[in-house]
């Protein structure tokens, strides 16, 4: 049997690191494996344990087809590496930290990955946005508005499924430990009603 694609998104600053981070020994306890992306941002930049390269490093990878999935957004190049596809087949639940804009085309590509909305409320969202001070208040204004303009209305509430598009919501305004067990909690079920 092939493990699941857990497509995890949100906003920046939405906690999607915070997240995962938290949560990864309980996700290897269940044979999930969590990808690194790789990112056109230095390697030294404060957040996600990813794997930073040039631009031109990253366009390179993707002519030679080393990514499963790659998006750009917020003047980032992102790659998810193939070797999850060797996961998948080998019968493990993988996660990714995907973006909301790209999800049609990962759909396209994985058609029952199970797609998490993690949501925060945007006050909340400005303040975290501000205190990990990578982007200017221009850039941080301009996420608030990509991330209203990406909302998705079908999503559902955890403990909700929809049938026809397997999303579902997750909030993570309050404590970082009740979206742990929350997160743990949506994918015994998904998995459950597969």
């Amino acid at each position: 049997m092939s493990g699941q694609l857990i497509y995890l998104m949100g906003p920046s600053g939405s906690g999607k690191d915070s997240l995962l981070n938290a949560a990864r020994e309980r996700l290897a306890e269940r044979g999930c494996v969590i990808a690194r992306r790789i990112i056109t941002r230095s390697a030294e930049a404060v957040g996600e344990d990813a794997i930073g390269v040039s631009p031109t490093e990253f366009d390179q990878q993707e002519a030679a087809g080393a990514f499963a999935l790659s998006w750009r957004a917020n003047g980032l190049a992102y790659g998810i590496p193939r070797q999850i596809d060797d996961w998948l087949a080998a019968g493990q639940d993988v996660l990714v930290n995907g973006s909301r804009g790209y999800l049609p085309k990962a759909r396209e590509r994985y058609p029952e990955l199970l797609a998490i909305l993690l949501q925060v409320d945007e006050a909340a969202l400005r303040q975290r946005l501000q205190a990990r001070g990578r982007e200017s208040a221009e850039q941080i204004e301009a996420r608030l508005a990509r991330s209203r303009e990406l909302q998705l209305p079908s999503a559902k509430v955890v403990g909700d499924r929809d049938e026809g598009e397997s999303q579902w919501l997750l909030n993570n305004s309050g404590p970082l430990e009740q979206t742990v067990t929350q997160l743990l909690q949506l994918l015994s079920d998904a998995r459950a009603c597969a």
